[in-house]
């Protein structure tokens, strides 16, 4: 979807049609719980003992008087990831058939005092020591830093719903070579099974609910596997759960020394099978290259200690090289971090990196290409978050050439340049879960943006991600919560969070767990960011924006494909064949390729005069500087559509008016290397 098509979703200027329209349907249309006379929104059986929800009032339901749902989207969280990593890293359980005092234990290693808490070592300094225990007094956790306990408790999860939260994204992750390293673990560490489980357990957890509300289809937990589904949840006041993946080595796509362990008909059967399990989200890299692209790095000692689980998964260290845009990678710096180090093979050291070579030398591999265009192809959304800058500029390129709109940015983890392009194509970008204080000011950075394109906002709390969480501004900081607080849309008031014996107050404890993400969010308020916690609150609607466009996507036809062809020049070879019409046989593996001189151009013949707007050009390492695309309707008379003079090779495509045309023709004018110009690919596409 482009962005003249989405609406504008700013309510700075609210019209008297509206206004009007909100009137009649609060007079007018009583909510299905209203009609139904029962309190819907309370489970009928819920265990006792169990935690407390302390949020009272009817959620809200239905859509505002556009039809546009209203409610916050979590674009990243991790509900079951206690199943991954071997079992034992998260310590804890969303939910239990046994009940609370069961679910939120620790670890079994972790008694009596958390001196085997390695984890806890390794992510929080110190020695690891804690309270393990949880139920019923929950001394040491869960907490803002304590990155190795439950923070999903299914109540917590329905405190954020009652807040006003309207869709989560449950990212089903897990890492094999952390598995392989950690001491303890009660299973094994093949990623994908991994994945199986956490995605059954999701719609256990949906059943478990079930039960506590009354029966199939009462709770308010839905996992959904469309968009249609989803905005018919969100606009009954419930809580639509979309599945995604962030793993390593998905379908088995790792790659040692360079070599990738996986095949297309892999990526088929993994994208089919992740599919049927109701994913349609996910990462393609995370943490570690593999065989279908490079990662985005991490930073300081823990990229340190990630580059050595590269070393341990692949063989092979990151590689950097000078940045050729302005968008760049996280810097890895040469940080210690002597733990990990010590898993290294007797004579290994990690390299040190020069500081004006930030970028991943690896980017989108074949492979993964051909898995961009399988999750295009079902419909499915790309999250471009851990991927490298050069990854992500050929998957931005590849979407852009498609108009596919199916783009995320979760958690704060792409380059920030990437932001217009994202919302150009119609895609959805959600800030991580920080303090508010910074939270509101990378939200104000970007906010005319969200106005130029009319899109709301979302957060990615990646609770249970090991990454940290908001801690707290203090009980004497200015503007702090003040409890009890009403809701954003004004109808239930929500008071101090209680487990047990156990009360958490956002200004002491920071965000500890999922419950306090209403807290938060009114904590973004109190400190002066009601713009930003409007754009929040249409988060849902974009998020559902984005995915009904990516499903609904109909990749037009390519007027190139069986075009007469012709050039200038092809290059000669004894073994290969560099014909101009290699460059529109589908074939993304051949090419023609010019003489090595400027002045070189490539011809199509539609063969009739059709309507052309858009032409893409898939370079090959020889390209263009500087080009022209011209049309014609009789072979003769040639005007220009589109030109560059700062061609950098990669996929380029070319937008302009439509315009009626039965040639198309590529005048190069300048190349971009000392070899000639030569094109993998050329597609002419309608509207």
């Amino acid at each position: 979807m482009t962005s003249s098509g989405r609406p504008y979703r700013r309510r700075k200027n609210i019209t008297v049609v509206s206004l009007l329209l909100l009137v009649l349907s609060l007079a007018l249309g009583p909510t299905p719980s209203s009609a139904a006379g029962t309190d819907w929104w309370n489970p009928t059986a819920r265990p006792a003992p169990d935690s407390g929800v302390n949020v009272t009032g009817e959620p809200f339901t239905g859509t505002n008087a556009r039809g546009e749902v209203r409610g916050f989207v979590d674009a990243h969280d991790h509900i079951f990831s206690d199943e991954a990593f071997g079992g034992r890293l998260i310590c804890g359980k969303p939910f239990s058939e046994q009940g609370v005092a069961d679910a939120l234990k620790d670890c079994p290693e972790h008694y009596p005092d958390g001196s085997l808490a390695i984890f806890d070592f390794i992510t929080n300094g110190g020695d690891g020591k804690h309270d393990p225990n949880g139920w019923p007094t929950f001394k040491d956790w869960p907490a803002h830093d304590s990155l190795t306990h439950q923070q999903n408790y299914y109540a917590w999860v329905e405190r954020a719903w009652r807040g006003g939260q309207r869709v989560l994204v449950n990212d089903l992750v897990t890492n094999g070579v952390i598995c392989s390293v950690y001491f303890f673990k009660d299973r094994g560490c093949d990623e994908m099974t991994s994945i199986r489980l956490q995605a059954k357990l999701t719609y256990d957890m949906q059943a478990y609910i079930d039960k506590i509300y009354g029966g199939p289809g009462k709770g308010f937990f839905r996992i959904v596997t469309d968009s249609a589904q989803a905005r018919e949840v969100a606009e009954q006041g419930k809580l639509a759960v979309v599945l995604g993946v962030e793993t390593s080595e998905p379908f088995g796509c790792k790659q040692i020394l360079d070599i990738a362990q996986c095949s297309r008909a892999d990526i088929d059967k993994g994208l089919d099978e992740l599919y049927s399990l109701g994913v349609r989200s996910m990462f393609l890299c995370h943490k570690f290259d593999n065989a279908l692209c490079g990662v985005r790095f991490d930073s300081g000692s823990l990229g340190t200690a990630i580059n050595v689980g590269q070393f341990l998964s692949t063989g092979t260290y990151w590689k950097t090289e000078q940045c050729k845009g302005p968008q760049h990678d996280n810097p890895i710096g040469n940080a210690s971090a002597a733990e990990a180090e010590k898993k290294l093979p007797a004579g290994e050291e990690v390299p040190s990196y020069s500081a004006d070579a930030q970028c991943n030398v690896r980017g989108l591999t074949g492979l993964g290409e051909y898995a961009v265009r399988g999750m295009m192809q079902r419909g499915m959304m790309l999250e471009i978050d851990h991927m490298s800058v050069k990854a992500t500029g050929r998957v931005l390129d590849i979407f852009e050439a498609e108009s596919y709109p199916g783009v995320l940015s979760s958690h704060s983890w792409m380059d920030m340049d990437w932001t217009e392009r994202v919302y150009g194509l119609g895609g959805f970008i959600a800030q991580y879960m920080h303090g508010s204080e910074g939270f509101i000011s990378e939200a104000k950075r970007t906010e005319a943006l969200r106005d130029k394109y009319g899109v709301g906002y979302g957060y990615g709390t990646d609770m249970n991600g090991v990454g940290g969480w908001p801690g707290p501004r203090g009980a004497d900081a200015p503007n702090k919560v003040t409890y009890p607080f009403k809701s954003v849309d004004g109808g239930s008031v929500i008071d101090r969070q209680t487990t047990g014996e156990r009360t958490w107050d956002l200004n002491t404890d920071g965000a500890a767990h999922y419950g306090l993400v209403p807290d938060w969010i009114e904590d973004i308020r109190r400190v002066g960011g009601q713009d930003v916690v409007d754009d929040l609150f249409r988060g849902a609607e974009s998020y559902l924006d984005t995915w009904k466009a990516s499903e609904s996507h109909e990749a037009g036809p390519d007027l190139a494909r069986g075009a007469a062809t012709s050039a200038s020049s092809s290059e000669w070879s004894l073994f290969t064949n560099y014909k101009p019409h290699r460059a529109v046989d589908g074939d993304r593996g051949t090419r023609w390729a010019s003489d090595w001189s400027d002045d070189q151009w490539y011809r199509l013949d539609l063969g009739s005069t059709k309507r052309v707007e858009r032409v893409t050009l898939d370079w090959e390492d020889a390209y263009a500087k500087s080009y022209r695309v011209e049309l014609s309707t009789d072979g003769e008379n040639w005007r220009t559509a589109w030109s560059t003079t700062a061609g950098d090779g990669g996929l380029d495509t070319a937008r302009f008016t439509g315009t009626p045309a039965r040639y198309v023709r590529v005048q190069g004018l300048e190349r971009g290397t000392d070899w000639g110009y030569s094109l993998h690919e050329v597609g002419v596409h309608g509207s």
